[in-house]
């Protein structure tokens, strides 16, 4: 075989092994930013099917907006009504932001500096929730008594026993949820970070 023959058959394999190469690094890529999507996902249905109850909470709420008739329980019907829409989509954007990082896309600096920027974000939002969050307790109690039970519950000493039963009940049960809800986000926020950290070593 001649020179010339040689150097244009080492030249196909190498272009070869270049394109295989690529291709491997390629589905690498594509199956870890499938395993990254999924560890979010874990977060995202929960919130999807938080929404759906929200959204369903604050539509009884203003399809029932006259029956409140006081200022205040007007004042509490509305209040919790806003909180109910406007912290699930706040939510649900914010984990759409972070389970859309797109790693093949951009260098791993841009993506790292993208993650803990979203992080960061979610993170003070999932603090902000916490605390509208134990408000909205407050706020809805004397609404769905009014709205369901037809009572104003500052109407009369008689109408304050839920609020003496179901308010401590509430917060005991929402301060044990919210701590098991922190821990399972927890994991799988840190299974998805070290997702991403293993990328450094497939550079």
């Amino acid at each position: 075989m001649e020179l010339e023959e040689m150097q244009n058959v080492w030249s196909e394999i190498s272009g070869q092994l270049e394109k295989q190469n690529k291709l491997t690094d390629k589905m690498i890529m594509m199956m870890t930013q499938e395993q990254y999507r999924k560890k979010w996902n874990r977060i995202a249905y929960p919130e999807i099917f938080g929404t759906i109850i929200c959204f369903g909470m604050a539509l009884l709420i203003l399809l029932n907006i006259n029956e409140l008739e006081t200022w205040y329980n007007m004042f509490f019907g509305i209040s919790s009504a806003i909180i109910l829409i406007i912290l699930p989509i706040l939510s649900l954007r914010s984990i759409n932001k972070m389970s859309g990082i797109n790693f093949y896309e951009n260098s791993y600096r841009d993506t790292l500096i993208k993650y803990t920027r979203n992080k960061k974000q979610f993170q003070s939002l999932q603090k902000t929730s916490y605390y509208l969050s134990f408000l909205l307790i407050f706020f809805i109690l004397p609404v769905t008594s009014k709205i369901l039970g037809g009572k104003d519950m500052f109407t009369g000493v008689k109408n304050l026993w839920p609020l003496l039963v179901f308010i401590p009940m509430g917060i005991t049960f929402f301060v044990f949820f919210a701590k098991w809800v922190k821990k399972c986000y927890g994991k799988n926020i840190n299974d998805a970070e070290d997702i991403l950290k293993d990328l450094q070593s497939n550079e």
